[in-house]
């Protein structure tokens, strides 16, 4: 599969590349295609496709969810984020709830308000 269309421009990715995480030069294993994980990043945000619905053309899924939960936890999308933060494209990030589901136990749950008297009125 051919992915002919990409979320990040050549400056953007200019903008960040010097942040991520398996650059030549880095400690341990350098990344395969670091440009072609973060595209893979973007394409499950803006569908909000489940991982295991990625194109074969950005790799194996868990692979690719894997590397995105070492990312999450040592912060590097924070720093990708500072990166870009000043690009007009990327300027409003909004993150959308609608498909998050609650809890079981957050949901229906008996009750409601409860109104109670204060201490010093039912005192009187």
């Amino acid at each position: 599969m051919v992915l002919d269309r990409t979320v990040l421009s050549d400056v953007q990715w200019e903008r960040i590349a010097p942040v991520v995480p398996g650059k030549d030069g880095d400690p341990g294993r350098s990344g395969t295609d670091n440009r072609l994980f973060v595209e893979a990043v973007l394409w499950v945000a803006r569908t909000g496709a489940p991982w295991r619905d990625l194109p074969s053309g950005f790799g194996n899924w868990n692979s690719v969810f894997r590397r995105f939960r070492r990312w999450a936890q040592k912060g590097v999308f924070d720093s990708i984020f500072e990166a870009l933060s000043g690009d007009p494209d990327f300027e409003y990030v909004m993150i959308d709830g609608t498909i998050i589901r609650v809890h079981q136990h957050g949901a229906g749950a008996k009750g409601g308000l409860k109104i109670r008297p204060s201490a010093g009125r039912a005192a009187v």
